[in-house]
């Protein structure tokens, strides 16, 4: 494992998120459907912190390097009706960066009550969703506008995307944050070139053409050597054996990684067994990391408020602690009011800090709970309107989503190495004052976190740790 310098924090994330969408030629076709009523946790392999996926450019590095199969060249889609049309970066990301943090706290209110932990990238999610966007039209673009709150308007939604994408992906920065998208395509479906020329301009996301029809277990796997690439080998096996089936006409592929050190490090001495109350009212034993020192804190009735800043302070982890007994009235006041409200009214103070380390993975299946939350059409068989996407009138089949998955893997903890340092002492007489009292902030119970960019306010991430020890 690579060292940092003493006392760093590492918070590594590896998100993948599938968009399979399958197609279907009048009632006699069967078409698999995968739904899940909750989210379900997976087990996976220690992470691998020496590197990382990087993004996709035009010369993807062989596997020999670290990084992956080179994806190979798309054949030339068949010409469809729709028309390419140019946009510019967006001078503001807010419209964008608002959608989402929306979508964010409406996810989150679908899958709170579990006693499982809780994780996922809504930055990740809609990213991937915006994507498909770009090729719904009638009632099923309505639907997905209404569920992701994309603006209507093409030039703001796609150049506020643009810009963010911009903001979050800067160059020589202390941290690491890399996103990588790719477009698995049938390779001899009538897609629209424009729509694909859209995704790889404005969303980086890079067109790659299979045989699912012909050889889907061989699509399965090439697609799964990938995101395995992409991930460290984090994800080695994405999609299950049957998962990919000769049905299947498009898969759009996600994945965002992240690794930072705090800006004030925990030290690994203080770090020691406490007890911690489950959801579940179990009382267990965990690994809590301590720090007193100066942050952004702030406390209500029904909860404390945390923010700990990563190093050069683009990016920070939010935590919420509810006071005992009030885990449901603090969610209810994150919905009302967002979390950039919680942010506003933290001021500095000395807090003297308890955290637990915590690692754990995240396995959702998402399309009974995108279709809950007001997008059904875009599930539907039959009457999902996808056309942006391909020429209508060179197949009778109909493309629907057939299934959208979201991985995630989070690993929070302090790592330290010996640093030399020079300190300059001079003394001078002051008058006597009474130090500071420290403010406690015992993460001791279920809490509530997410990690934002500071410059835009955008949630990248969002969970809930009810148990630090799964």
């Amino acid at each position: 494992m690579e060292k940092n310098q003493k006392g760093s924090a590492i918070l590594a994330i590896l998100i993948v998120l599938i968009l399979a969408i399958a197609a279907a030629i009048g009632a006699g076709w069967y078409a698999y459907r995968f739904y899940s009523a909750a989210p379900e946790n997976i087990d996976m392999p220690e992470i691998n912190f020496s590197a990382g996926p990087e993004l996709l450019d035009e010369n993807p590095p062989n596997e020999n390097e670290g990084d992956g199969e080179t994806i190979p060249e798309a054949e030339e889609p068949v010409a469809s009706p729709e028309t390419f049309v140019e946009y510019e970066t967006g001078q503001d990301s807010s419209p964008i960066v608002n959608a989402a943090n929306q979508f964010a706290l409406e996810l989150y209110g679908e899958y709170k009550n579990t006693d499982d932990n809780l994780f996922f990238s809504p930055h990740s999610i809609s990213s991937a969703l915006q994507m498909t966007y770009e090729g719904a039209r009638g009632k099923t673009a309505e639907e997905m506008q209404s569920v992701f709150h994309f603006p209507e308007d093409n030039a703001a939604r796609i150049g506020s995307f643009a810009k963010l994408y911009e903001q979050i992906n800067p160059q020589n920065a202390s941290y690491r944050l890399s996103t990588a998208n790719a477009l698995w395509a049938q390779n001899d479906y009538p897609f629209d070139q424009n729509y694909l020329k859209t995704v790889e301009t404005y969303y980086h996301g890079k067109a790659a053409n299979l045989d699912f029809a012909g050889n889907p277990e061989n699509s399965r796997q090439t697609i799964n050597q990938w995101v395995s690439g992409k991930t460290m080998q984090k994800i080695p096996e994405l999609f299950a054996a049957g998962t990919i089936n000769p049905l299947t006409r498009l898969v759009l592929t996600n994945a965002v990684y992240f690794k930072g050190k705090w800006a004030t490090p925990f030290e690994e001495i203080l770090t020691q067994e406490k007890d911690f109350t489950a959801s579940t009212g179990a009382k267990i034993k965990c690994q809590m990391m301590n720090i007193k020192d100066d942050f952004g804190y702030a406390q209500t009735a029904d909860y404390q408020a945390l923010e700990l800043p990563y190093e050069d302070n683009d990016l920070s982890m939010i935590v919420v602690l509810p006071e005992n007994g009030k885990i449901e009235a603090t969610e209810k006041e994150l919905a009302a009011a967002g979390l950039g409200n919680v942010k506003k009214s933290l001021k500095n103070e000395l807090v003297n800090v308890f955290l637990p380390k915590f690692k754990f993975d995240t396995s959702y299946n998402m399309n009974q709970t995108l279709a809950k939350m007001g997008m059904p059409a875009a599930f539907d068989d039959a009457n999902a309107d996808f056309s942006g996407m391909y020429d209508k009138t060179k197949t009778p089949e109909n493309l629907y989503i057939g299934l959208v998955i979201h991985k995630a893997y989070i690993d929070v903890y302090e790592e330290g190495t010996e640093a030399a340092a020079a300190t300059g002492v001079a003394m001078q007489t002051t008058a006597v004052m009474e130090p500071p009292q420290a403010k406690i902030f015992n993460a001791n119970r279920p809490f509530i976190f997410a990690i934002v960019h500071n410059q835009t306010g955008a949630i990248l991430f969002m969970g809930k740790v009810n148990d630090p020890t799964k």
